[in-house]
This record gives structure tokens, sequence and C-alpha cells, in this order.
């Protein structure tokens, strides 16, 4: 009797266990699945219970990789850096550094996920003893094979029990990502089917221009603000998070190269960046890499009617201003006139407040031979300046 009640229990668990994936948009998981493929460790922070590990084993599953759970707080500083065991001729050759058998298992399979949770609830010691696991792929002796990524959770101190902060060098080595609960994703996951990761589709053809993108987006940054290269953070607190040096700009570096070869959205790559680099250093990269992404003024005023002008108000009215100082540097009619014509479509196309600044700036830079153009007059239920125009002196 109590053997087929336990076996009817069986059935009941199977069936409740059944779940369904499909394709759905998930910027947390997409941001996961590009760093996983962009092989570098990722560390996902969220409250208990929230899916962290249920996303992990998720997402191993869908990319047929192995999964090999190892919680950090109830190890050793020995399971990680290895165990001294004595061969035949330790003065010769020796003592190796045994490692455990789960980086055995790890080595022999040639490819799977380690994940390494309870991060935060790790004493020192051990943190210290992981800092060679997650950079180097190294387990005592051991070296994990390519085909091993590294993913790790940990929760907030607050959180966690008796949780510790994340030492400075072990969090410099990962890249940061929050991850929170999506309440439509949870109620339909719980209803039987869950969102499916996959990898990022990389176009071959575009390898080349994306690493050249991500490096001069990194250099040009960095050769303006030098000081972004290394700032470790005053408080404990933000030292166990993302900030920048060297090591994570070249992660962010490699997150650009991979996000622009993917087509990757800018929500996502906005959470990679600031994940690596910080929030404040991520910010001032993406705004870099929005600049980057501008039309050059000089090819807008060879083609008025032709090159598009950005959507976003603050992108079009950097192209706007651009477009204006083009020509003050380099005056002349014909310039002057393309001016006027892309200025008369920002006002067709977008908010009549961006046209005001560049064609009051513009307008100034009128010489006396040069007729007002229609466009002025067009312009002039938005912006107050065709009299302007007008009375300026020769030589503005």
């Amino acid at each position: 009797m109590l053997n087929s009640t336990l076996d009817i229990a069986a059935d009941l668990l199977a069936l409740l266990g059944s779940t369904a994936t499909e394709p759905r948009p998930d910027e947390q998981l997409e941001a996961l699945t590009l760093a996983v493929a962009a092989d570098l460790p990722v560390l996902l922070w969220g409250e208990p219970g929230i899916g962290k590990t249920a996303g992990i084993t998720q997402l191993a599953e869908t990319l047929g990789l192995p999964l090999t759970t190892v919680i950090a707080s109830v190890h050793e500083p020995t399971d990680f850096s290895g165990l001294p065991v004595i061969g035949e001729d330790p003065a010769t050759r020796g003592i190796p550094m045994a490692p455990p058998d789960w980086a055995v298992r790890l080595a022999e399979a040639g490819h799977g996920l380690l994940f390494l949770d309870e991060l935060s609830t790790a004493p020192p010691a051990v943190q210290a003893a992981l800092l060679r696991v997650v950079l180097e792929r190294r387990v005592g002796a051991l070296t994990l094979p390519p085909g091993v990524r590294i993913v790790a959770a940990a929760n907030p101190r607050g959180s966690a029990a008796d949780g510790w902060e994340l030492s400075a060098p072990l969090a410099n080595r990962f890249v940061h990502l929050r991850w929170t609960h999506d309440s439509e994703v949870v109620v339909r996951g719980l209803g039987g089917t869950w969102p499916r990761a996959a990898l990022p589709r990389l176009d071959a053809a575009r390898l080349p221009d994306a690493v050249a993108y991500a490096r001069r987006a990194v250099c040009t940054l960095l050769q303006a603000r030098p000081a972004l290269i290394h700032q470790l953070p005053q408080s404990e607190t933000k030292r166990g998070g993302p900030w920048p040096s060297p090591r994570t700009w070249d992660m962010a570096l490699r997150l650009i190269a991979f996000a622009s070869a993917a087509g990757t959205s800018r929500e996502v790559l906005s959470a990679l960046v600031r994940g690596t680099v910080g929030d404040g250093p991520g910010l001032e990269l993406l705004a870099s890499l929005d600049r980057m992404d501008l039309p050059d003024p000089e090819a807008v005023l060879a083609d008025p009617y032709g090159v598009a002008l950005p959507d976003r108000g603050d992108l079009r009215q950097a192209v706007l201003d651009a477009l204006v100082t083009a020509v003050r540097e380099r005056p002349d009619r014909a310039r002057w006139d393309a001016a006027w014509a892309v200025l008369v479509r920002a006002l067709e196309t977008g908010a009549p407040d961006l046209v005001v600044v560049p064609a009051s700036t513009l307008a100034a830079q009128r010489r006396d031979d040069w007729p007002v153009p229609e466009a002025i007059e067009r312009l002039a239920g938005a912006v107050g300046i065709a009299r302007r125009a007008d009375r300026v002196p020769a030589g503005r």
C-alpha cells in the first residue's frame, strides 16, 4: 500500500516537473547568455528565491552544457587551490596540488557550466582561493578546458546568511548582473512554460568591424578621460561590485564587440557595460558609443535630404549642433543653405524646441550677400529668427 502511494506521488511530482520552454524576449537572460558566449565570468546578484539557480539550470540545459554546482561557502580554500599530494620524489619533483573531483569531471568532459553558488557567504580565505579559478581557470594543478564557462550567484550582504562583502580582486573579475523577477515570466512559468535561452547569433561578416568598433569606442573614451582607467572605490561595499580597471575595460571591449556582432539591443549592452566597469564609467562609455553612431556632419551637408536623422532627441540635438559648428568652421553659402534644409527636416520630423538653438546660431552666421533662404520663413513659426537674420551685420 505504501509503495503504491509513493508511486502515485512520484507520478504527480513528474507531472509537476514537466514544463515546456518558449522563445521569449528576456533582457537579463540575453545579457547572461551573451556574457557566457564571450567567455567572461558572470556574477548574478539577487535576493534569495528570485530564481538565480533556476535560471542557471535552464541556461545549461538550453545550451547543452553539463552543469556542475559548487556551493562556495561550504568548501575549504584547498578545495579550489588543490590538496597537496606527496609523490614518489617530492625533493626533485615537488608536491603536486591535487584538484577536487568536480574539477576532474569538468576537465574530462571538456566543456560545461561551473556554477559557484552563494559566493557572498564564502569567507575571505575561500574568496582568495577562487581568484585563480575565476581568472585563470586553474584548480590546483589542473587547468579547466576552454569549453568550461563560469557563472556565480550571490545575495546582497543584507539578505545573505552570514554574508561577507566580496573582495575587490574577486569582484573585479566578474561581469555583475542584477537578477530580478518578471511577474509575467513567473506566472507563465508556473503555468508550465518558461522562457528559453539561446546563444547570440553572431554575424560572421561583421566580426572585423565589431572588433574595430569596440576598440575605437573604449580607446576614444579613455584617451579623453584617462582618470577612468582605474578607479578603486573608497567604500568596501562598492569594491564588491563592478568598477573600472584595465581588466574590466578589456572585458567591456569584448562585450561591445560581441554585442555589435550579434546586433544586441542597447538595453542589454547597457546592463553588460555597467555591470563591468560600473554605472558612472559605463554610462560615459554608452554616451561615447552614441556619438560614434552619429552621422558625419559633412555627409549631412553633402546630402541634406538623404542622410537619416536620429530619432532620439539628445542624439538629434547633437547632430544639429555639429552641423552648425561645421558651417561656422568653414562658412560657405551652399553649406549654409544645406544646413537650413536639414533644420527644416528636423522641425518636420521631431520636436520643434530642438531646432531653436541651432537655428539661431546658424542665422548669426549669415553674410550680407547671402539671401535669406525660404527655409527660414518655414521655420519662423517655431523659431523667431527671420528678422534676426536680416539685421545681423556682415562678417558674423
